[in-house]
């Protein structure tokens, strides 16, 4: 279960502070401990810390603006509560808290130097909050029951609702007076109720010096309440402030300007080494693809030049090649190339003349021409017979048909026209 460390500093911070460990359901992880700020920090190890200041430094209300909660609900409370604030509203800092269930939406006010100063006072001793709440908001508000702390000459007291007052060198009963709880007109066993809305209950905390101090007013505010409990504080206040500011009651003051930053910084550190890899796995990625680019552009411009070159020779005069492919695929059809990976028929067909060449020596060949995938070639042979050989010779592959297509005596010699093609063209 979670844990948070809950500080409270007093009047003169600098010289002592309380302490105590809490669960995030209120239960004590620690004994309460008092001593210098310094010494808190021992006991913070991985725990929030929630500081709570002296309820006399802030000013603590409740508001109904219609304005959600945020940025423009910061701005709108300096003029909502401009006629209720002695000091200058740009003197002043404004802290909201979660809308009640009333509609009203509790508000804390401090002087921005005030704030400033504890904030000092917690950094020197290397204490970061989480949280700064005043200490009023450590006395819970029970529906129905009028709640009230009474120690250190202070009353912190609420009805229940939006009605909370810090009252300084005051009385019990005087502190009922001031939230219409009695009144005021009477005092003693002649005081009656004031208005019925208020709770009729009382719930006091208080230590035993207290309880003993106004034992007379307890007498009275039983006589004139329905009922009252008071609750002895064994261990001081500490315990009972942090079993309620633990659960996220009150207004934390720090928002705004005051608000604590992301620490992008400590999110990220765990990832340090893997991203360490990463940046490095794609450093050395892309400088492997630069240099595979590098060496292509090399590859590509030593092509480029050794076709211009060859080019030229088929070519004299030609002018540079803006696109070799098309060039190269010209040729091809010229010289009988098919569609791309088809061998050319022109190249083709000559080997296979050439073999029956070979195979009769006495022929020669006058004139060839190709056209549309078909070669014509004229050749004087000794005889017919010989014509026969060379067309038997070329169409023996079945790749290519040759056809007889004239012959004429010219001679001891026989002159003839064969013409070649792929079979079944």
């Amino acid at each position: 279960m979670p844990e948070s460390l809950v500080i409270r500093i007093g009047a003169h911070p600098a010289e002592s502070a309380s302490w105590i460990a809490v669960d995030s359901a209120g239960g004590r992880r620690s004994p309460p401990v008092t001593g210098p700020l310094t010494e808190a920090v021992n006991d913070i190890g991985e725990r929030a810390v929630i500081v709570l200041v002296p309820s006399a430094e802030v000013l603590t209300t409740a508001v109904d603006i219609p304005v959600k909660a945020g940025a423009r609900m910061l701005a709108a409370l300096p003029y909502a509560l401009e006629e209720f604030v002695a000091d200058d509203v740009d003197a002043l800092h404004f802290a909201a808290g979660t809308r009640r269930s009333s509609g009203r939406t509790p508000v804390s006010v401090v002087n921005r130097e005030k704030l400033r100063a504890w904030l000092t006072l917690l950094a020197d001793a290397g204490i970061h909050p989480s949280s700064l709440v005043a200490e009023s908001y450590g006395l819970a508000r029970i529906p129905g029951t009028i709640s009230m702390l009474v120690a250190e000459d202070q009353v912190v007291i609420n009805n229940g609702a939006d009605v909370e007052l810090v009252l300084q060198g005051v009385s019990p009963g005087d502190a009922l007076v001031a939230i219409g709880a009695l009144d005021p007109g009477t005092d003693g066993d002649e005081s009656a109720a004031a208005a019925t809305s208020m709770p009729r209950h009382v719930l006091v905390y208080c230590d035993a010096g207290e309880d003993e101090r106004f034992a007379h007013d307890w007498i009275a505010i039983r006589q004139e309440m329905d009922s009252l409990d008071i609750k002895i504080l064994a261990d001081g206040v500490l315990p009972r402030l942090a079993v309620t500011v633990v659960t996220a009651s009150g207004v934390n003051l720090l928002q705004g300007e005051f608000g604590k930053r992301s620490d992008y910084t400590s999110l990220l550190r765990p990832w340090k080494y893997a991203a360490m890899l990463l940046v490095a796995f794609v450093a050395i990625s892309l400088g492997a693809k630069a240099a595979d680019m590098f060496r292509l552009k090399r590859q590509e411009t030593a092509l480029k030049t050794e076709f211009h070159e060859q080019y030229r020779q088929i070519s004299p005069g030609a002018a540079d090649v803006v696109d070799p492919a098309a060039v190269v695929s010209s040729l091809r059809t010229r010289a009988g190339a098919g569609s791309r990976g088809t061998a050319p028929v022109f190249l083709q067909s000559m080997e296979q003349l050439s073999r029956a060449m070979q195979q009769n020596q006495a022929v020669r060949i006058e004139a060839i021409s190709y056209r549309s995938g078909v070669v014509d070639v004229r050749l004087s042979a000794p005889d017919v017979a010989t014509l026969d050989n060379i067309q038997r010779v070329v169409g023996e592959t079945g790749r290519f048909t040759a056809a007889i297509q004239s012959t004429d005596q010219d001679g001891e010699k026989v002159s003839s026209r064969i013409q070649i093609q792929v079979n079944g063209a």
